[in-house]
């Protein structure tokens, strides 16, 4: 008999961040639990509230599945004696694993115990597992509080645990576990109880909660997309801020306020941060785009008292605005290049030193960018410009108080003191990409301003071996290098990697502050990139072996890397190419033991040694041409011609002759052809049989 599942843990206020996470871990939990004890069921779904993680899982059979235990005992010898009588290795046997004699079976001279374990009924390995639910959640911060002997994210404060209609009883700490669950905290009045998981979600929704967090996503985006459209704009989707919101109210209800169209003269993101990122607003634009004075809040909550929350929210925004043109006014006063010298009262890294140092070194670092790309003069004038004002606008009263405004603020100051729009520009843009999914710079400046910035911090941090481990990555080297990493493949940029990672050491080398030997360094920061390519491109659906093939060469240049791995993952949808690369793990396995890679003509004995040699010299003249001017198609197409005679040489020559003479000749041949092709890949570690 098939029966539902509802465990309700409640608790204070969850952090809407941990949300997300907190479900996907609950869910991963109850189905390891379930299936360790055999209890099968149809469906899992986790549901989340700020005050509440709602596991409920369908159709949950009443009874655990059977279990049939068989072990492997002593030998036959060692179990009797020789009266035939049982010994105690057998008697222990016995007793140890609850086995009857009669159960007893002979395999390979071994004894072999078997008995069968009933299933409980399900309600009672509830009662062990559910406790274990929540124990086993992981928070990035957990507390504990009272006397209770486990951590939360927050207090938990009660438990509804409920299988069909029957409470699962079980104590954890004292905390409350009943059939009686919370609704909404200021609109429902009294406790809620839930006789049936069939009547969890509409009692819920009686009490103001919405426990189904698509539902209330859906219903915030109906809200927010009918409200603006009343008011003649749209919502720009901003999903980061959505989900937000989502786990922060348990009923949604959302409202437009205005404010003073005087507000609108101020650049656009100043106006827009405030609300987004402090207020939790969703400003609403025009058709083309700029800003109208309203925006859109959702409030935890029905609609009684609308006007007068509405009303707060407008004042505390007001204020907001108020304060950003203050800052705006200021700032404007003194000018984006005075800000430069205060940067050396900015500490950046107590041992790497102020943001005036960093900005230094981000300059050194552009003019070796723009000499190894050879930018034209104006673009070298302007990205050297655009390094020397990209910090300054830190000092800003704006940024020191909306953080997030950095980079923007100093393109909208640099505007405002006469830069070229292309310097101003650079500023904007070289903090993207900020997070994942963000777009790169999409200007030259910009985009090896963003570079420099980048690298200048990474090579820092492994100078002074701060390095990411586990979660822990505090100043956000992983997304650094991603960003390194796109930039350089949307914008096509072949660069020396090594050549630029050891001109950002040279500062922390004048300084003597290397916790290793350069090259070391240097070879942790290279393969510290490696990996960070190698996810992406397994993200983007790139095979493992190919990437191996192609990185394991070395990243010295990581757009080239990519365009071989691209072009070797076409290659691989042939059915051709995978027995060409069958021949050429022949030729690298054999190739290994070749000691002197140098062949003697006059040794030669056969046709079949004559032809390959004749074949492979012609073909690593198209095949070195193609590699020079990057076209890998030709490359690949230049090496396919010596798939037949290598399959000739080998189904008709033997390689390993006693004459160590000949044995050695013939090994140079394939060590030849095996540098060769390792120039492009190294094809002999692709799964042929994939």
């Amino acid at each position: 008999m098939k029966k539902d599942l509802i465990f309700e843990i409640g608790t204070e206020e969850i952090p809407a961040r941990f949300m997300n996470k907190s479900l996907e871990r609950l869910k991963l939990i109850a189905e390891s639990l379930f299936k360790d004890n055999r209890i099968r069921y149809g469906e899992i779904n986790v549901y989340g509230t700020p005050r509440r993680l709602t596991l409920y899982v369908k159709d949950v059979m009443d009874k655990q599945e059977d279990l049939e235990i068989i072990k492997k005992g002593p030998s036959k010898k060692a179990a009797y004696d020789s009266d035939g009588n049982p010994t105690k290795a057998l008697l222990g046997f016995l007793k140890g694993n609850k086995f009857e004699k009669d159960n007893l079976s002979v395999k390979d001279e071994y004894l072999y115990g078997k008995r069968l374990e009933k299933g409980n009924d399900t309600i009672e390995v509830l009662k062990e597992i559910l406790p274990k639910v929540i124990t086993a959640i992981n928070f990035p911060k957990s507390m504990k509080w009272g006397n209770k002997s486990f951590k939360f994210v927050r207090p938990v404060r009660w438990l509804l645990p409920i299988y069909g209609d029957k409470l699962v009883e079980f104590d954890k700490d004292g905390i409350p576990c009943s059939k009686i669950t919370k609704g909404h905290r200021t609109l429902s009045k009294e406790d809620i109880i839930i006789d049936n998981t069939s009547e969890y979600f509409d009692k819920l929704r009686e009490g103001f909660v919405i426990v189904d967090q698509n539902e209330r996503r859906e219903m915030i985006r109906n809200q927010i997309n009918r409200i603006a459209v009343e008011k003649g704009g749209v919502i720009t989707t901003d999903e980061e801020l959505l989900e937000e919101i989502l786990y922060l109210v348990e009923y949604p209800t959302a409202f437009c306020g205005s404010f003073d169209e005087e507000f609108l003269e101020l650049p656009k993101e100043v106006v827009i941060t405030p609300m987004k990122e402090h207020q939790r607003y969703f400003p609403i634009e025009d058709d083309k785009g700029e800003l109208l004075n309203y925006f859109i809040a959702v409030r935890n909550g029905d609609e009684n008292y609308i006007n007068i929350v509405k009303e707060g929210n407008e004042k505390v925004l007001r204020a907001r605005l108020s304060d950003a043109r203050f800052f705006f006014d200021e700032d404007k006063k003194t000018g984006l290049e005075s800000c430069v010298e205060k940067l050396k009262n900015v500490v950046f890294q107590e041992t790497l030193g102020t943001m005036y140092d960093k900005t230094s070194n981000i300059k050194d670092i552009s003019s070796y960018l723009s000499e190894e790309l050879r930018l034209s003069d104006i673009d070298k004038k302007y990205l050297d410009r655009a390094a020397y004002l990209s910090k300054a606008d830190l000092v800003t009263n704006m940024v020191k108080e909306f953080d997030e405004l950095q980079g923007i603020m100093g393109k909208e100051y640099a505007l405002i003191q006469g830069e070229d729009p292309l310097v101003a520009k650079a500023i904007g843009e070289y903090y993207m990409p900020r997070f994942a999914g963000d777009k790169v710079p999409s200007s030259t400046v910009g985009s090896l301003l963003s570079i420099s910035d980048k690298i200048d911090t990474i090579a820092g941090c492994f100078s002074i071996g701060i390095q990411p481990t586990g979660s822990q990555d505090p100043y956000a080297l992983r997304r650094q290098a991603l960003g390194i990493i796109n930039i350089i493949l949307e914008k096509s940029i072949n660069l020396s990697f090594r050549g630029l990672a050891k001109k950002s050491l040279e500062p922390f080398i004048k300084k003597n502050i290397l916790a290793k030997e350069e090259s070391k360094v240097l070879d942790q920061i290279e393969e510290f990139f490696k990996v960070r390519l190698k996810n992406a491109l397994l993200e983007q659906g790139y095979d493992y072996d190919i990437l191996d093939a192609v990185l394991n060469k070395g990243i010295d240049d990581i757009y080239d890397a990519y365009l071989r791995i691209k072009e070797l993952s076409k290659w691989r949808k042939k059915e051709e190419f995978l027995n060409i690369v069958g021949s050429f793990i022949r030729v690298s396995n054999l190739a290994k033991e070749c000691k002197n890679p140098v062949i003697n003509y006059s040794l030669f004995d056969s046709e079949e040694e004559k032809t390959l040699v004749h074949i492979y010299e012609k073909t690593k003249e198209e095949f070195l041409k193609a590699i020079g001017e990057k076209d890998y198609n030709n490359a690949l197409k230049a090496i396919e011609v010596l798939k037949e005679p290598i399959d000739n040489f080998f189904d008709n020559i033997m390689v390993m002759v006693e004459d160590i003479n000949i044995r050695n000749n013939r090994l140079a041949i394939l060590k030849q052809i095996s540098e060769m092709m390792n120039i492009f890949a190294d094809l002999s570690i692709i799964v042929v049989n994939k």
